[in-house]
């Protein structure tokens, strides 16, 4: 009897004591599994069961699935960074240290919500390091190729514990085991929390920095665009049938569109605008939207704003025309000053006697040895510029002779210009075209044809705008002035090497070293302007000629004239002058280039020109307002080639000062002219 009741007893105590070790020792085996064989996920400590319900322990720390702004893969234990640590074939030691400040960092911050103070010292201490881990992690471009691997290191341990777990669990273990799934359950669904705000996050964090560089990039003058377009649209209103046939909306539009002109007036800035242009923009709105309700066929309105859109752009193509027009004009018309300057010259120089009216040192005139120039122009101004800058930079003036042919109208106010301003040390002459009397249409062609009446006609009796070419009609070509460049060897017979220079350059260095240059049997030395390609030949001739076609590349480098180097011996040699002729002849009707000089210029020396240099001549600067500063400080000369001459109103008001510092502006004659400074230099 007494056996009988020790044995229940002795069943109760085993079932009461030791049913808890050994449930639990299995369940710490496989949870303090040797690195070696570990193939599972760590089972779940944070939950346990109570009457069928699944509680928390708060010796453990919880995840927080909105405290991570990136999914850092899986959401481990605070004990996981233990088998993180040892998992080298999936994971690198800087992955496995980035991993365990994520979980200790939320570790400290469960026990800090919570209330738990046995690790507040800890917590303190590693304080920085936790924001700097969770601070990173609040940046977007975080999410790198580490953390893709961190991810799928995870998954694919997670996968493996769930396969071990199901190996081990016994059947006594049951209730242990699915208490065991339902937290892993759990743990995945806080991982794809995590994950999805993440991405939201992410998402939201990039729309937000998209709106900021949008916000920046703003343009200054976007009201004012608006506001542009709504005239436009109002426009279109006003001409539709539906709308004409509302006068109360009719009128209210005017209206608007009134109220909108002139609160833009002029801006083109919206800090231009006042401060009740909003207000007029938005009733504006309004009005347009009803016109909106009345005519809602867009077909109708596409049609108009196509008619519109045509109509502007035919308005732009005349206005383009006029002002090219317009702007030739402009170049080639005397401003005020500069036609009461040779007036007031003359009247001067006829004062002089005979002896006061010659130039000194005029033995030097014919000395070969000197550095001799050619200037023909009929701008006394431009003249003096190109001596006054030319001398200022020659390291022995004393050697320079400026040879300058103008036209009869202007012989006396050049000699006496340069009479009253000699240049230092300089030789100065002035002659008179008039006076060279081979030069005639016998012995010329190009004079025998400025002299035809089809080019009179051309000129004078056609309309300015029925050529394309505009420029092409400029009156100077019809000029002998223009074509004495190719009449060098006759007009000084007795010199070796001439410096050809036009009067619109400057000069800025000394010139002296172009007569020691060997120009290898060739006649002329020139910049080659090919960097661009509308300066090839077959810009300035006409390729569908077969004469031009058969003996020129239309491909070839083309050059400028305004400052060339002439070899007159070679020219004298090879008979260039012959060669320009012939061309000339053929070209008798204008069907092989237009009117200038460069075309018969390519054309003539073909062949015949050796390539200086481009830092010695510098072009553009008087239609190319993107001229590199670089370039025109290192150049010798720079070239103000184009409309916009220095000395007019028109000109590129940041080169102006190039060409301005060589002017005198308080010498007496200018004064009495009143020739001032221009604005801007």
């Amino acid at each position: 009897m007494k056996m009988k009741f020790r044995k229940p007893v002795l069943f109760l105590l085993l079932v009461t004591v030791l049913a808890p070790i050994v449930l639990y020792t299995d369940t710490l085996a496989s949870y303090f599994t040797p690195p070696s064989s570990r193939t599972e996920f760590i089972e779940d400590l944070s939950t346990f069961t109570l009457g069928g319900d699944v509680r928390p322990l708060n010796l453990l720390p919880q995840e927080s699935s909105t405290f991570l702004k990136e999914p850092p893969g899986n959401v481990y234990s605070e004990n996981s960074s233990l088998s993180l640590s040892n998992t080298s074939d999936t994971l690198s030691s800087d992955d496995a240290r980035k991993a365990r400040q994520l979980t200790e960092a939320e570790s400290m911050k469960h026990q800090a919500a919570t209330g738990n103070s046995n690790d507040g010292i800890e917590v303190a201490m590693n304080g920085n390091r936790i924001s700097q881990v969770t601070d990173s992690l609040h940046e977007p471009h975080q999410m790198d190729k580490t953390s893709l691997e961190l991810v799928s290191a995870g998954r694919s341990e997670s996968r493996a514990t769930d396969t071990s777990s199901k190996k081990k669990t016994s059947p006594t273990d049951s209730s242990h085991t699915s208490d065991t799934t339902s937290a892993k359950m759990e743990i995945r669904q806080d991982q794809r929390t995590v994950q999805t705000s993440g991405r939201v996050v992410s998402g939201e964090t990039a729309r937000g920095k998209g709106e900021e560089q949008n916000a920046q990039v703003v343009p200054p003058d976007a009201r004012v665009r608006q506001l542009k377009d709504q005239l436009i649209r109002g426009k279109v209103y006003l001409s539709l049938s539906a709308t004409r046939n509302n006068p109360h909306f009719i009128r209210e539009l005017r209206l608007r569109i009134k109220e909108v002109q002139r609160a833009l007036g002029e801006a083109s800035k919206d800090s231009e605008l006042p401060r009740n242009a909003y207000e007029k923009l938005k009733a504006m709105e309004q009005t347009l939207a009803k016109g909106k309700q009345i005519q809602d066929d867009c077909a109708t309105i596409v049609k108009k704003l196509r008619a519109m859109l045509h109509s502007a752009e035919e308005q732009l193509r005349v206005h383009k025309k006029q002002t090219l027009y317009l702007t030739h004009l402009t170049a080639k018309t005397l401003p005020k000053g500069l036609h009461c300057l040779p007036l007031r010259l003359s009247t001067e120089y006829f004062k002089l006697n005979s002896s006061q009216q010659q130039f000194p040192d005029q033995e030097n005139l014919e000395d070969p040895k000197l550095y001799h120039y050619a200037l023909f122009s009929d701008n006394i101004l431009a003249a003096a510029v190109v001596i006054n800058s030319t001398v200022s930079h020659a390291k022995d003036p004393s050697k320079h002779v400026f040879h300058i042919v103008t036209d009869r109208l202007n012989y006396a106010a050049m000699r006496m210009w340069f009479l009253a301003n000699p240049p230092q040390h300089a030789t100065v002459d002035v002659q008179n075209v008039e006076e060279f009397t081979w030069l005639n249409s016998s012995y010329s062609p190009v004079l025998k044809q400025l002299a035809s009446q089809s080019m009179i006609d051309y000129y004078f009796r056609s309309r300015a705008d029925s050529d394309p070419n505009v420029k092409f009609r400029n009156p100077k070509y019809l000029s002998i002035m223009n074509h004495l460049r190719f009449y060098l060897p006759e007009i000084f017979p007795k010199l070796d090497k001439v410096l050809f220079l036009d009067d619109d350059i400057v000069v800025q260095k000394d010139l002296s070293g172009l007569w020691s240059l060997d120009l290898k049997g060739k006649v002329i030395g020139v910049v080659e302007t090919c960097g661009e390609s509308f300066h090839r030949f077959d810009r300035y001739l006409n390729f569908s000629n077969p004469l031009i076609s058969k003996h020129f590349d239309p491909r070839a480098c083309g050059w400028a004239f305004g400052m060339n180097i002439f070899d007159l011996i070679e020219w004298r040699r090879q008979n260039i002058t012959e060669v320009y002729h012939s061309w000339q002849n053929l070209n008798h009707d204008r069907q092989l280039w237009k009117l200038g000089t460069l075309p018969p210029g390519l054309i003539t020396f073909w062949k015949r020109t050796f390539a200086l240099d481009r830092s010695w001549h510098v072009l553009g600067l008087g239609y190319n307002p993107n001229v590199s500063q670089k370039d025109i400080q290192r150049a010798a000369v720079i070239h103000y080639n184009g409309n916009l001459k220095p000395w007019l109103e028109i000109s590129i008001p940041k080169f102006r000062d190039y060409w301005s510092k060589f002017v005198d502006y308080d010498q007496e004659f200018l004064r009495e002219c009143n020739i001032n400074k221009l604005a801007g230099t």
